[in-house]
């Protein structure tokens, strides 16, 4: 390890939801003919991509500016983000061809048929057509994003671990293997987690949910059964990074509604540049900033578009068959991951070599791994790349790239409705799975009707409340 990198005493991650490298970062360096202020090239767009819609015409590209509808709240409606769903946009159709590589080609197409079946419900927004998906980000709409992009490094060839949507993902980013599943079906795993490691290497860890207890608690046996320390919201985290406290391994999940800042489409994507932002000035401004690691990712592409193919030289986590016939040797689609620490030299593309394994969300349990002398979860990320590569600087930086920088904001609130959104009633699901005894002694309840996105709200805090207490009672008794 170089002594930059061994200075790292304490990694943060900040998973967003649902959004392509193209969509938030493609015309990061479009001024600079694709190319970092440090040299390097870097995989953006030039302008001239397109897409095929149903009737054969090519549907370009387009910068999305303040003054379009709904601007912050693109594409307008929520993309097909499933095994199925990717295909079609991958390859054009359902299933993946055997013969030829992914041209990212059909995101149009898989756009137009969401539309059609979404049709009439108050998520899709006033004015939403195909080409929507087509719309790009520019820096100026995302100045807190695109400036700690350019401000520290961005890893333009940083893929999904999977071709598909969040649970997967998310379980494969903290265990390295979603044990077969391809879809939210499967909510909780059994396999061991980065946190149950870290526990075992005598690393502290915790998992922040923003206003409501945090849903990973509930998807890994060593993680639901943990203590009480290792759980809080958003604002323990602020006062971990102000007074110096922030555990080794930090997990931060946004606000799941739809009135939140995880960025899912088609939320407000100003309010997550406000989460982002909160979150750097958190951990620059404390006193542990020269021993962080930041890294901002996104769970899935969420059906946005993308113009690389995903790779195909993936490594399977193990012998389980994969449902839908998947191998998992197929990459999902690049996702936006920003790399921050003041050893890191303004303006860094991050990659790894070509030819080997790319980079995707297990090089974050690779890199937590070769910190701290932890073992591999799974074949996944024990042939995962870390990102020690990234620290080269001798002595930390003292700037700040976000000085000066202004927040943006919508200037209105979302527009479709206060339904709940599908992560809060997957939160709701398991909390309500939680072994709280009712009047009559009964373990388990009934999930109520759930009809806004306060109701999810109210009852996942309520009821997460009661199953602590009834913990701390159980753990008192067995005490005495």
């Amino acid at each position: 390890m170089n002594a930059a990198f061994n200075s790292v005493k304490h990694i943060v991650v900040l998973m967003l939801e649902n959004r392509s490298f193209d969509q938030m970062l493609g015309f990061l360096y479009a001024d600079q003919g694709n190319r970092s202020t440090g040299g390097q090239p870097f995989e953006g767009l030039t302008g001239d991509e397109t897409n095929t819609d149903s009737a054969g015409n090519g549907v370009p590209v387009y910068k999305i500016v303040h003054t379009d509808e709904n601007a912050y709240f693109m594409p307008g409606a929520d993309p097909g983000e499933g095994y199925v769903a990717t295909n079609i946009q991958l390859f054009g159709a359902a299933t993946p061809s055997s013969t030829r590589a992914p041209d990212n080609g059909g995101f149009v197409r898989d756009f137009a048929k969401t539309l059609q079946w979404e049709a009439g419900k108050r998520s899709i927004l006033p004015g939403t057509v195909e080409k929507n998906i087509m719309g790009v980000f520019t820096p100026d709409m995302l100045p807190v994003l695109s400036g700690l992009a350019r401000g520290y490094a961005v890893c333009d060839h940083w893929y999904a671990p999977v071709p598909t949507e969040t649970m997967p993902n998310r379980a494969f980013a903290c265990a390295a293997t979603s044990q077969g599943h391809m879809d939210d079906v499967a909510k909780t795993f059994t396999c061991p987690s980065i946190f149950g490691r870290l526990t075992d290497a005598g690393q502290s860890w915790a998992i922040y949910g923003y206003d409501t207890p945090p849903l990973t608690r509930h998807n890994f046996p060593d993680v639901t059964n943990a203590p009480e320390s290792h759980f809080g919201l958003f604002s323990d985290f602020q006062s971990a990074a102000k007074n110096g406290s922030l555990p080794a391994f930090s997990f931060l999940e946004p606000s799941w509604g739809s009135s939140g800042n995880s960025q899912h489409p088609n939320y407000d994507v100003a309010l997550g540049e406000q989460l982002i932002y909160d979150v750097y000035q958190s951990v620059f401004k404390g006193p542990d900033w020269n021993q962080t690691l930041l890294v901002i990712t996104y769970d899935e592409h969420g059906g946005c578009y993308d113009h690389v193919p995903p790779p195909s030289n993936a490594v399977p986590s193990d012998s389980l068959a994969g449902e839908y016939g998947f191998d998992f040797r197929r990459f999902g689609v690049r996702v936006p991951t920003l790399l921050i620490s003041p050893w890191i030299e303004a303006g860094t593309v991050f990659r790894v070599p070509d030819g080997t394994m790319p980079l995707d969300h297990t090089s974050i349990l690779k890199t937590a791994q070769t910190l701290w002398g932890m073992p591999a979860l799974t074949a996944r990320d024990a042939a995962a790349q870390d990102v020690s590569g990234v620290f080269t600087l001798a002595t930390p930086r003292t700037d700040d790239p976000l000085a000066g920088v202004t927040v943006p904001t919508s200037g209105t609130s979302y527009p479709g409705g206060d339904a709940p959104s599908h992560l809060q009633m997957i939160h709701a699901e398991l909390v309500s799975q939680l072994p709280v005894a009712d009047d009559q002694g009964h373990a388990h309840a009934q999930m109520p009707a759930l009809k806004t996105s306060q109701d999810c709200t109210e009852y996942i805090r309520t009821r997460t409340e009661a199953w602590k207490a009834q913990r701390q009672r159980e753990n008192v008794n067995a005490k005495n």
